[in-house]
């Protein structure tokens, strides 16, 4: 399992070298079930702390 908060679509850009990115996404993507996610991050909808909580 490979989780990641950048869209397939940006790993190419990201991986930069393009033998090295079409070997990589090659491999990864090929035969994957790929489940993407929409919406606000949990950890922002389930952290309640404000700033201040935080340096207390």
């Amino acid at each position: 399992m490979i989780a990641s908060q950048l869209p397939i679509e940006n790993w190419y850009d990201m991986i930069g070298e393009s033998t090295h990115a079409d070997a990589i996404l090659d491999r990864l993507v090929h035969g994957s079930i790929k489940l993407e996610s929409k919406g606000e991050s949990m950890r922002k909808k389930l952290n309640s702390l404000t700033d201040t909580d935080h340096l207390s």
